[in-house]
């Protein structure tokens, strides 16, 4: 039996909570930003990677699915606008959507969707993600709601917590070893609430008032086609993204999972939990690479323990104090981790276009990339039959229409 072969063992179950400890501060962190129950987070990531290796169950890769960045800026803005169940109809589409390439994939070829989404698209795409994020991150850093209509806590206190924060997760990055390493956002919000518990500014009382034992606050999905072809472009970026996980994953274990059980049956397991997910109210899942960090540093291939990691993550879910515990975090310490987050995916855009040699000096690329960026962050609208188009799913749909369209350089 191969190291990466399926065993369910009792044993492993404490290397699966510890790997979902690792995801944990990420998990959480997506439904804390855009006003989503992370108690839901937590059971969506536990079925959602149930449901990826049912999947797969002919070669499960040894991966946890969770809460995705990618979406934080639209779910935030669709619950502001359209509130959580309209937001959750344009989730479920977003999972689809990974389906149906799945399934183009199956006929197509691998190839196919490197030519619909090559660097030159998705790269800006994922700057802009960053870069439309980061007004957001600077608000609730200073003490200030997302949209900074608000003052929740004064200036001077506010950014000595939102700073120790940042400071701390920098820090555990560059320096930090073995397990550790792995959970620097983690370890930034524990310092950060450790600063403002000195500040006096949390507020126990939620974790008093809630039950041991509570049902999270599922939400079904309401049909809502503006949200739905608002967040629909979303998904190319973070579909991409799941290309590269499963390259990373299989330099891991020394298993090509992109031939077995290849990509066709990856995305098709990813867009299911993404969809199952949004039945309950939760963020789109992806797979995690700081889960996949952590199976490097202890060499534990077995699939299984990352069933353990979904079962105790479904079952934390019906703890009501840790939703309470999680309530009680203040904005700044979450707007100092944002800072470095958001600014790391732009950062990661640029990666994208970096690894993929793009020739700016080339008209062609120059024209696609800058569309997208000013399109997606200045603010452009489009509408069609009364829906309109802007921000991140509109610079994505121009992107993709440029490349099909824009004539190629010519070799001479």
């Amino acid at each position: 039996m191969k190291p990466t072969d399926y065993n369910f063992r009792v044993k492993d179950s404490i290397l699966g909570l510890q790997f979902l400890f690792v995801a944990f501060g990420s998990l959480v962190l997506v439904p804390i930003l855009t006003g989503l129950d992370a108690s839901v987070a937590l059971f969506t990531a536990g079925i959602g990677t149930l449901v990826f290796q049912f999947v797969n169950r002919g070669a499960v890769p040894p991966i946890f699915l969770a809460s995705s960045f990618a979406f934080i800026a639209p779910i935030s803005y669709g619950v502001q606008t359209w509130g959580i169940a309209a937001t959750m109809s344009g989730l479920f589409a977003a999972g689809l959507l990974y389906v149906v390439l799945s399934f183009l994939i199956r006929l197509k070829g691998d190839k196919f969707i490197h030519k619909l989404l090559p660097a030159i698209v998705v790269g800006p795409v994922i700057m802009s993600i960053g870069l439309i994020l980061s007004p957001v991150a600077v608000n609730m850093a200073i003490g200030k709601t997302g949209d900074g209509a608000i003052t929740l806590i004064p200036f001077e206190t506010a950014i000595v917590i939102s700073m120790s924060a940042l400071v701390i997760t920098v820090f555990i990055s560059l320096l930090g070893k073995g397990m550790f390493k792995l959970i620097p956002i983690l370890s930034g919000i524990i310092i950060g609430y450790l600063v403002a518990l000195f500040y006096g500014i949390v507020d126990f009382s939620p974790i008093s008032n809630a039950a041991w034992f509570a049902i999270p606050s599922f939400t079904a999905p309401e049909f809502n086609w503006e949200a739905i072809i608002f967040i629909l472009p979303i998904a190319i970026a973070p579909a991409i993204e799941h290309i590269g996980d499963m390259l990373a994953i299989s330099n891991v274990t020394k298993e090509d999972y992109l031939k077995k059980p290849g990509l066709k049956n990856t995305l098709l397991g990813d867009g299911l939990a993404t969809s199952v997910a949004a039945l309950f109210g939760g963020p789109p899942n992806t797979t995690y690479s700081e889960v996949t960090g952590a199976v490097t540093v202890t060499k534990a291939y077995n699939p299984a323990i990352m069933t353990w990691a979904a079962f105790f993550a479904i079952i934390l879910a019906f703890v009501g104090k840790i939703g309470a515990i999680l309530s009680t975090i203040p904005t700044p310490v979450m707007g100092g981790i944002m800072l470095l987050l958001f600014g790391i995916i732009a950062t990661l855009g640029i990666s994208t276009l970096i690894k993929s040699n793009t020739d700016f000096t080339c008209p062609r690329n120059m024209i696609i990339v800058s569309m997208i960026l000013v399109f997606s962050i200045g603010g452009m609208t489009f509408n069609f039959g009364g829906v309109p188009f802007s921000g991140i799913g509109l610079g994505a749909l121009i992107g993709i229409f440029l490349n099909l369209v824009l004539p190629k350089a010519s070799k001479n």
